[in-house]
């Protein structure tokens, strides 16, 4: 893939373009608030669609820790050489508003009586300098901008904070739509990399489908030459998206980082991530870890928390870093990182060349539940009345069964497939699945001879020819089959 070139994302362009055709349409405004995580590709994706409307517009970006006033500053420098300034530079004064109620009034006085574009990246960071922003954002809005032929596009990574942007307590609540932009999926990652499934499902776990890292991919390399290339580049966006998503979030080494490290070293437990990430006065704390958990989950969304799904309440929960590129890094990435920097890229890669068949047994668990679950919406499928698929496991771990699916979670009324993961070179096989049935056995709401068996894996099955238990064998082609391209 040659660098600069655009992934994906025809059905975002086509959410923005709807809205700007009614806007073209309406003669009035319309606003959307785009949230996403670092490196996504929120802004990449509003520019190209600035460019393919060639419309006039401002893209105008926050500088985090700038003060109000420097912000003001810099919006009014993009404003002047923007194209909606450009029909009338007179309506600009040369000094710089003072403060934001002035400067959204006089954003409205250069705006065409055509359609338009307004872009305002990284709007958590203003909300952050300036308390009064977010009111004084609805009153330009109400007041001027929604009267105009203009398209708002509201973004930012603090995804907290964009969820609270249109909550129904806050000021811009019912005034703009909601576009929550994910990664790239494993059907869009192989298609622009010219990969087959399994090198698909690969490419997409190292890079998280994050374009930044796509953009650099080239064509048809698998993942493992893929990164033994880049180990010999210390400056690698393989490297430097999740460090500088990871330093953006998580400046200083602080107790947030160590849980955050911990967990991405392969702690999954409560007790195993309080001990991991403790000092040397010993573990820590619960009523310290619990509130990090909940921020890192619920806020941050930096972590993801599964809980055994059955028809019966279980424990405990686990939790994984929900980025897969982040988790890889913080595995085994940020130590070849560090030796490549010392011009050792052979030791580099050999460190991740160590730790591959681990992390990918258990990085690619979510991705096919995922695949799963769109398949039972989407697809012929024998189980259609499934709407979520986890794993279960008890408190000892033995077993624990990687896919559950269920007709909701956590505690379910119906279970209708027990399932493993198999995701290494050698097949499933009779010796796997006499483990399965006899884990699955122990699954509260499972019923063996009702309930069906599913086998995902990597490299085919042999030697369960004829097993009636199994109801579906899910491979590479399957979980990139059940995402749109």
């Amino acid at each position: 893939m040659a660098a600069g070139t655009f992934v994906g994302r025809s059905t975002e362009l086509n959410v923005l373009r709807k809205r700007l055709d009614r806007t073209h349409a309406t003669g009035s405004g319309s606003a959307v608030a785009i949230r996403g995580r670092r490196q996504v590709g929120k802004s990449r994706l509003v520019q190209e669609f600035c460019d393919r409307a060639g419309l006039p517009y401002l893209f105008f970006t926050a500088t985090k820790g700038a003060s109000s006033l420097e912000a003001l500053a810099a919006f009014h420098t993009e404003l002047r050489e923007s194209g909606l300034a450009r029909h009338d530079e007179a309506l600009l004064p040369l000094d710089a508003p003072r403060n934001w109620p002035d400067g959204l009034r006089l954003l409205a006085t250069v705006l065409p009586s055509t359609p338009c574009v307004v872009v305002l990246d990284e709007l958590p960071w203003l909300a952050e300098q300036d308390p009064l922003f977010d009111g004084a954002l609805q009153t330009a809005w109400d007041r001027l901008l929604s009267q105009r032929p203009v398209l708002l596009l509201l973004l930012g990574s603090d995804l907290h904070m964009m969820e609270r942007l249109t909550a129904y307590d806050r000021p811009f609540y019912g005034r703009a739509d909601n576009l929550a932009l994910g990664p790239l999926n494993p059907a869009e990652t192989g298609k622009n990399l010219g990969l087959d499934a399994p090198d698909a499902i690969d490419a997409h776990l190292v890079s998280g489908g994050l374009p930044g890292i796509l953009r650099a991919w080239p064509h048809s390399m698998p993942a493992l030459d893929f990164i033994e290339a880049e180990c010999a580049d210390p400056a690698s966006p393989l490297f430097g998206v999740p460090e500088s998503a990871l330093m953006a979030e998580f400046p200083a080494p602080d107790q947030s980082r160590r849980v955050l490290e911990a967990i991405g070293s392969g702690e999954r437990t409560h007790a195993n991530i309080a001990a991991a990430a403790g000092s040397q006065d010993g573990v820590l704390p619960s009523g310290v870890l619990s509130p990090i958990l909940r921020r890192l989950s619920q806020q941050k969304q930096v972590l993801a928390v599964d809980s055994p799904l059955s028809t019966k309440p279980g424990k405990p929960a686990l939790h994984r870093i929900a980025d897969s590129n982040l988790r890889l890094y913080l595995a085994a990435l940020r130590t070849a990182e560090q030796l490549a920097l010392r011009g050792r890229p052979d030791a580099a890669f050999r460190v991740v060349q160590r730790r591959w068949a681990a992390w990918r047994g258990r990085a690619v668990e979510p991705l096919i539940r995922e695949s799963l679950e769109l398949a039972a919406v989407t697809g012929d499928f024998p189980w259609p009345d499934t709407e979520a698929v986890g794993g279960w496991w008890n408190r000892q771990f033995s077993p624990e069964i990687d896919l559950i699916g269920a007709d909701r979670a956590p505690v379910a009324q119906t279970v209708f497939f027990a399932g493993s993961v198999k995701w290494l070179a050698g097949p499933f096989d009779r010796h796997d699945l006499t483990a399965l049935e006899r884990g699955a056995a122990q699954v509260p709401g499972f019923t063996p001879g009702t309930g069906g068996l599913v086998v995902a894996t990597l490299s085919g099955t042999t030697d369960i020819a004829g097993a009636d238990s199994v109801g579906l064998v899910w491979e590479p082609r399957d979980v990139v089959a059940a995402w749109p391209a």
